[in-house]
């Protein structure tokens, strides 16, 4: 069964403490938590401040995504502000292993976020040195966009590398990720879902969780 993390970029911020309960009692087992600084992708979200909110309010992983340029002055204020695994983008990172290595030696798990144009296998190089592989499955910088199709085939490779060198590196699909798609993503070779719409525009945002959960 997948990991499931919400995007709390897709929650009601007038009501924040309403769905961290929610997901609290639901049967996600991670926060996703989306950093956008309006340089690196055309949008601007939320900062460590934030992140110290939702860390206060829940137990579960809270997993940080930084869409953001340089990562590397942030990362201990993220750190700091509680984020259990902190995740950079390929695209972003001149020195992309001497930014793993700042994570980990931060004490946090370390992840490679990848756009939908870049080919999976540029991470042969630093597969082993992490613990998570974000494929972007949209265009990122707003939610609500549409799966590209094309990143089934991308699951698959990216699946085959990490089997071939026997190492435990969790699978991340971000975007699109709908209850429709959600069985053949994981058949891939996905490992977790995260789902911001699906969630928390659904009548039953649990309910929704629960059966993301369930697909094997």
């Amino acid at each position: 069964m997948p990991i499931i993390a919400p995007s709390l970029l897709s929650a009601n911020f007038l009501n924040l403490q309403a769905d961290c309960d929610m997901l609290n009692a639901s049967a996600a087992e991670w926060y996703h938590l989306d950093v956008m600084d309006g340089r690196f992708v055309p949008n601007i979200s939320f900062g460590p401040m934030l992140i110290d909110f939702f860390r206060k309010a829940t137990s579960k992983v809270c997993d940080v995504h930084l869409m953001i340029e340089e990562p590397e002055k942030y990362a201990e204020a993220f750190q700091k502000a509680g984020a259990d695994i902190l995740t950079v983008h390929y695209e972003a990172c001149t020195h992309l292993h001497r930014n793993i290595q700042q994570i980990k030696g931060l004490g946090m798990k370390a992840g490679v976020a990848v756009n939908p144009h870049t080919p999976v296998a540029l991470l042969k190089d630093i597969l082993a040195d992490i613990d998570l592989v974000c494929l972007m499955s949209v265009n990122p910088g707003f939610g609500g966009q549409a799966f590209i199709p094309n990143t089934l085939s991308k699951i698959k490779e990216l699946r085959q590398m990490i089997d071939e060198r026997g190492l435990k590196v969790d699978i991340e699909i971000d975007g699109g990720v709908t209850l429709e798609n959600a069985k053949s993503i994981v058949e891939a070779g996905a490992t977790v879902l995260v789902a911001g719409n699906t969630v928390f525009k659904s009548k039953n945002p649990t309910e929704t969780i629960a059966q993301l959960k369930n697909i094997s």
